[in-house]
């Protein structure tokens, strides 16, 4: 008896942590379709979102936009994880916040490898 009780939370947890996701990702999608991207990062400014020319690109192959998070490999076999922002093309330049808060810029010339970790808006890969 008291296992089927424990069983039947543990699936009501479950399906409401499924609707949640879907219920975010509906809000992602909403707010992609009115062309704004949140980014629960601080120490993004608007003077980084403004430097930044393009927010919708393709780098190595791999189509790319704002709020996309990946991960870089750089030719010196450092990887970082990071929210994209966009790219500089004057400077040909990717511009990175980190899970640690920080804003990052990678010349393109010094990127290996990039592997995208989760698409913004999207349900699965």
């Amino acid at each position: 008896m008291f296992l089927s009780e424990i069983i039947l939370v543990l699936i009501m947890l479950f399906l409401v942590s499924i609707i949640g996701y879907i219920l975010v990702v509906v809000k992602e999608k909403l707010y992609l379709s009115d062309n704004i991207i949140v980014l629960g990062k601080k120490s993004v400014t608007q003077d980084h979102i403004d430097e930044t020319d393009m927010k919708f690109f393709s780098l190595s192959g791999v189509k790319l936009k704002s709020g996309d998070e990946i991960r870089v490999t750089l030719y010196n076999n450092d990887k970082v994880d990071g929210i994209v922002i966009g790219a500089k093309t004057k400077n040909r330049e990717l511009l990175l916040v980190t899970h640690k808060d920080e804003v990052k810029s990678f010349e393109l010339d010094k990127i290996k490898k990039i592997k995208v970790v989760s698409k913004y808006g999207c349900f699965f890969k």
